[in-house]
């Protein structure tokens, strides 16, 4: 079944089926729906979260063994599995329910300051990064590598270089990938969210609330956690956020790397698709500027820090 399969009614079937309890509350859509999962509001307290493909499905379980460790150290809300739902009325995965977490992700507009906000994003992150990983899941095909090894992505981000012949500094964007995959990561692993972007942080009264979407999480090297210091900060709170974690140069090249691969492959499929408004083909939800713009702050990140 494809997400537009994925609809309140199919969601309504399930709950009846599967968790007669809550049979009978609204079904909702969300504001912002993601790629990996279908969400919606099931009455005023829960949420119901559908992976959109096969290839999510193994996040479910995941999320449902280890986000009740991670929520008894992290300094803010995570998720809360209420429900582990089968496959059924049609829909071939495993589902969840989940206590509603109030707040909007997070867009410049929507935070009070911005340097503050990156202090609080670096503490959740050091917290979690001091959590206890044995047992945790390595990096894999279950969460796309996050947290693992930046090789995994070589030839799409060489390919996408090369496409842009013209548009970006291919040389330059050459250099930092380099560079990214020549600084091992060599610490201890540690657990990852994996997705650290803006529309996986909820603002509440401009500060941030909670922090969602621990699909892509595993244990491993944090530097896919960073690449919100270009999305999403600007230079002043890029500093700011670095300085709430202890992370070595080499962490910092491989998360520029990360930001670099998103942002390339973003803005090459924009190109590949010019009849889209800027807005929805170059700008990610709230990613602070467009991915020429990401491109261009981490290459110039790369030549102050050289």
């Amino acid at each position: 079944m494809h997400k537009a399969g994925i609809t309140a009614a199919l969601v309504v079937a399930l709950v009846e089926e599967q968790f007669p309890q809550w049979a009978g509350l609204a079904v909702t859509p969300v504001a912002l729906d993601g790629w990996d999962n279908t969400t919606f509001r099931l009455g005023a307290d829960m949420s119901v979260r559908l992976p959109s493909a096969d290839a999510y499905a193994a996040q479910v379980e995941k999320e449902h063994q280890w986000l009740p460790v991670l929520a008894r150290v992290l300094p803010l809300p995570i998720p809360e599995p209420l429900g582990l739902g089968a496959p059924g009325c049609g829909f071939p995965r495993p589902w969840s329910v989940y206590r509603w977490l109030e707040g909007e992700y997070a867009t410049v507009d929507r935070v009070a300051d911005l340097r503050t906000f990156a202090s609080s994003v670096g503490d959740v992150l050091a917290a979690l990064y001091r959590v206890d990983p044995s047992g945790g899941p390595p990096p894999g095909p279950h969460n796309f590598f996050r947290g693992g090894s930046l090789s995994v992505y070589d030839r799409e981000t060489r390919d996408a270089i090369v496409s842009l012949a013209g548009v970006i500094d291919g040389d330059a964007a050459t250099a930092v990938w380099e560079a990214a995959l020549d600084a091992r990561w060599r610490g201890p692993d540690v657990w990852v969210h994996g997705d650290v972007a803006a529309s996986n942080l909820l603002v509440v009264d401009g500060r941030l609330g909670a922090v969602i979407d621990f699909g892509c999480s595993a244990v491993g090297d944090p530097a896919c956690d960073l690449t919100i210091a270009w999305t999403f900060f600007d230079r002043e709170s890029r500093e700011t956020f670095r300085s709430r974690l202890d992370l070595d140069e080499g962490t910092w090249a491989r998360a520029r790397g990360w930001a670099l691969w998103k942002a390339l492959i973003v803005r090459d499929a924009f190109l590949k698709a010019p009849d889209q408004p800027l807005d929805h083909g170059e700008l990610n939800a709230g990613w602070r500027v467009n991915a020429r713009s990401v491109i261009d702050e981490v290459l110039a990140d790369h030549l102050r820090i050289a």
